[in-house]
């Protein structure tokens, strides 16, 4: 466990940051070509922190020719694994030493919550870089079977030059996530961070190059969507892109791969996501912190947030008094104070978007506060036709549905056009195998809320997902390509000769 400074401590820390403001092409810091910049304000205080370059296409046109080049000339795709692993554990060291400064840097420039940033979002960063990196010596290619005359061996690629396009809600962990299996792999890697939260890809591409990994090889481009990541999706010399983000979003880059060069396109998405509680399931307080830690972790800013409580009437009220309870544990304010577990939403815009579901009647069981950005950890009792039970909030509002019976909330949990993940608390295996398998769901939980470990695939079904898995050794697939070697080993010795 971290050991976490005063909020003394940490204004020190933020006064004293030197903080990234330009573009990281072929291994150096450079502005926009157009000169542009835009502000980067920390939500929490609105105050300016710095003037970030605003890339555009031609920015994007200049990265992808760079890291082409590096593709092509092997100095990262034809390394040796080993070689490639020894560079991201040194990242992963570089991390380490450099986590206190990383941890208030996102602090700042997301509103997430210093707790938040030092116990989870970093150390989960530098364990993620680790894991894909000593996986990288120890995937096997494979021999398929054949005849005695035939050897067919089947081999991953590197898929190339790929683009990775990230949210605000993870900075640091959604990149780790993508850059730990497409550089293990041995692609090169242009990264567009979300414009709302560009500065910790940036001090990661620059501890990057301290490690060793050669130029060229990790670029980062910040900037707006339809500058930077339009570009990036319909780019002809880009073989593939890792999307992480809005559905709406998300359906864009299919059409710029259908309308480029058809490049290779995994989006992981937004959910609705189901915790469902039966009356049978055993210690309500422990099931009410896990439902809590759900609906309310990182302000609610997670695709797979348990927005939604699916609860049996039998056990209901009792359940809510102890999510009340709960969550009472869960304060709100300043986030570079360690005491708090709810930091400010990421904009105004996204403020704004949250406190419209706080309107139009929904009974509020408890919060509804909301104020220059911060809005306190809110329950809400729905019909299941609500727009609160059926649209994605992303902010910490909690939307309570009931249901009489396990077909009930089986259906109900179904009825959604997402497909993240999902929880399921019961007593009784049978009912917990039977729902978990009958959830039409990328991760579904038993008896608490989470989304496995770095070692297993993280994913949605329906509008959640397309295309490929997070963590795992199955996000390795996503930047890979398969290849057939067929060798032909007859013997032509023996056939006459005139």
């Amino acid at each position: 466990m971290t050991d976490l400074l005063t909020t003394e401590e940490y204004k020190a820390i933020a006064k004293g940051l030197s903080l990234p403001t330009q573009a990281f092409i072929d291994g150096a810091f450079r502005p926009a070509i157009s000169g542009a910049t835009f502000d980067s304000i920390n939500p929490a205080t609105g105050e300016v922190l710095a003037q970030i370059a605003a890339c555009d296409g031609a920015d994007v046109d200049f990265a992808v020719q760079k890291a082409r080049d590096a593709f092509e000339d092997g100095r990262w795709s034809r390394l040796h694994p080993s070689e490639r692993k020894e560079a991201l554990i040194r990242l992963a060291k570089l991390m380490k030493r450099n986590a206190r400064e990383l941890a208030v840097m996102e602090s700042l420039d997301s509103g997430k919550t210093i707790y938040d940033c030092e116990t989870v979002d970093v150390p989960e960063t530098i364990h993620c870089l680790t894991w894909h990196a000593e996986l990288i010596d120890k995937i096997y290619d494979q021999v398929a079977p054949a005849s005695d005359d035939h050897i067919a061996m089947i081999v991953r690629e590197p898929v190339g030059v790929v683009g990775l396009v990230l949210p605000w809600n993870f900075p640091l962990l959604m990149l780790a996530w993508k850059i730990g299996p497409a550089l293990a792999a041995g692609c090169s890697v242009i990264v567009k961070p979300a414009q709302e939260t560009s500065l910790t890809a940036l001090r990661l591409a620059e501890l990057a190059m301290e490690a060793g990994i050669p130029s060229g090889v990790f670029n980062v481009l910040p900037g707006g969507g339809a500058d930077v990541g339009e570009p990036l999706g319909r780019h002809m010399d880009v073989d593939m892109v890792s999307f992480t983000g809005s559905t709406a979003t998300g359906r864009r880059f299919l059409s710029y791969a259908g309308e480029s060069n058809l490049k290779e396109i995994t989006l992981e998405m937004g959910g609705k996501n189901p915790a469902i509680v039966l009356d049978d399931a055993e210690n309500l307080d422990r099931v009410a912190a896990h439902i809590v830690n759900g609906a309310f972790w990182n302000m609610g800013e997670n695709c797979s947030a348990a927005s939604r409580l699916i609860v049996q009437k039998g056990v209901k009220d009792a359940l809510i008094d102890r999510i009340i309870a709960h969550a009472r544990e869960w304060p709100m304010g300043d986030p570079l104070d360690p005491v708090n577990r709810v930091g400010a939403l990421v904009s105004p815009a996204h403020f704004a978007k949250v406190c419209s579901y706080l309107e139009d009647g929904p009974k509020i069981l408890m919060g509804g506060a909301a104020e220059n950005g911060f809005v306190e950890p809110t329950v809400l009792e729905v019909d299941q036709n609500a727009k609160q039970a059926r649209e994605e909030i992303f902010g910490p509002v909690l939307s309570v549905l009931t249901v009489d019976s396990f077909d009930q909330a089986i259906a109900l949990a179904n009825n959604t056009e997402y497909g993240l993940a999902a929880s399921i608390f019961t007593a009784n295996v049978k009912r917990a195998i039977r729902g978990a398998r009958a959830v039409r769901a990328g991760t579904v939980t038993v008896n608490s809320f989470g989304e496995g470990d770095i070692s297993t695939p993280f994913g949605g079904f329906k509008q959640s997902g397309f295309g490929g898995r997070d963590n795992g050794i199955h996000a390795h697939d996503q930047y890979t390509q398969l290849k057939t070697i067929w060798v032909d080993l007859s013997d032509d010795s023996d056939e006459a000769v005139d």
